[in-house]
């Protein structure tokens, strides 16, 4: 039976934990605030007094899914009266306010549009690129590349070649959900499986794109369920290298076909962040999503492992479509008042951890971005 005492010092001496040790961090009997007391000392430990946000935008083209997935409030049918797909003069216009606004990052993901080609999602990527060259594009998460890929009858390596080809920047952390295929059966039985998303970051990190990783708790998941995909995450990282953060994503049960679980409590969010921070040794940051666990519970995740809000985050559908209760987006001042409050300073970064800074006297689309070590102290 693993011991707190144990598990200190293994933390202490920067060893790494164990399966079993994740499994015990999860279990009610460990204190939650002795445990964000570790987390903590793990985050100092990497990035000192620093915590981080991004200026982005987020862009949904389409709502339409041949997926469906029992766990999604935002999908509908090609045929539903609420289904919508954007022109592409709708998603410029977005990418326009957003470089207006001083974002450095757009984020695109949406619904697997069963009559889109995959020419139609590399034609968003191609425009947005050519029209905004300054904006990294983050865009479409392992199932869609899945997808594309049986589009074209082509690999992984093909897609993001054309995708890289054409501007795209890095890939999101989404489609992740819970990698255990019993779960994923009952939550998302017609989406890929954890070993093709496994693979499709894999064949990113192989072509030098960075991404991220996710992984959605609080619905049909047990502890130990939760372990195993930080572990294949980890694994994937001590191969690749290619993960620059991790998100543990809250499930939001409103509107969807599980809304008859409850969401999980506030405490439960900062246990997934602090253990997260823990067995993933070699991630350097563990975001605290403000929509998805609100904004009073990001902030105080920034004492439980995690090191960085995510952004301003205009535009998100998926998220609100499941009840989330999070304003539609957060200023600047906003973001960095949360990070004050909380004891640490401030840093912007672009999509890739580079630190961002902005010309007072040139307004706020003059950016310089330099290296941001993560050694560096605030």
């Amino acid at each position: 039976m693993p011991s707190l005492q144990e598990i200190r010092r293994k933390v202490a001496r920067g060893q790494r934990l164990s399966a079993s040790e994740g499994e015990y961090l999860f279990s009610p009997e460990v204190d939650i605030h002795l445990l964000g007391e570790l987390a903590d000392a793990v985050r100092r430990r990497r990035h000192g007094r620093k915590a981080y946000y991004n200026l982005n935008t987020h862009i949904n083209p389409t709502n339409v899914c041949l997926h469906r997935c029992r766990l999604c409030a935002f999908s509908r049918d090609a045929d539903d009266p609420q289904a919508y797909t954007m022109s592409m003069e709708d998603i410029l216009a977005i990418a326009a306010e957003a470089e207006a606004a001083g974002c450095t990052e757009l984020h695109i993901v949406g619904g697997i549009h069963p009559h889109k080609d995959f020419a139609w999602y590399l034609e968003i990527i191609r425009q947005l690129h050519v029209a905004f060259p300054r904006l990294h594009l983050k865009a479409w998460t392992a199932a869609e590349i899945d997808h594309f890929a049986r589009l074209i009858g082509g690999t992984h390596h093909k897609v993001l070649e054309k995708l890289i080809s054409v501007g795209l920047g890095s890939l999101p952390a989404g489609g992740a959900e819970i990698f255990a295929p019993e779960v994923r059966r009952r939550i998302c039985p017609r989406k890929c499986d954890a070993e093709t998303w496994l693979a499709v970051h894999r064949a990113a990190h192989q072509l030098g794109l960075k991404s991220n990783a996710s992984m959605l708790y609080g619905h049909l998941e047990t502890a130990a369920q939760r372990v195993a995909h930080l572990l294949r995450l980890r694994e994937l990282q001590d191969e690749t290298g290619g993960f620059q953060a991790f998100v543990p994503l809250a499930f939001h049960p409103e509107n969807t076909a599980l809304a008859d679980l409850q969401r999980v409590s506030p405490l439960e969010d900062l246990r997934v962040a602090a253990v997260s921070r823990l067995m993933l040794d070699n991630f350097d940051h563990i975001k605290a999503y403000w929509v998805s666990l609100g904004v009073a519970t990001a902030q105080i995740a920034l004492a439980y492992g995690a090191d960085d809000l995510d952004g301003t985050v205009s535009w998100e559908r998926i998220h609100h479509e499941a009840g989330a209760a999070t304003p539609r987006n957060l200023s600047v001042k906003q973001l960095r008042q949360l990070i004050r409050e909380a004891g640490l300073v401030p840093v912007e970064r672009d999509s890739l951890y580079r630190r961002v800074r902005r010309d007072k006297n040139s307004g706020s689309r003059q950016v310089e971005i330099s290296a941001d070590t993560r050694s560096q102290q605030a």
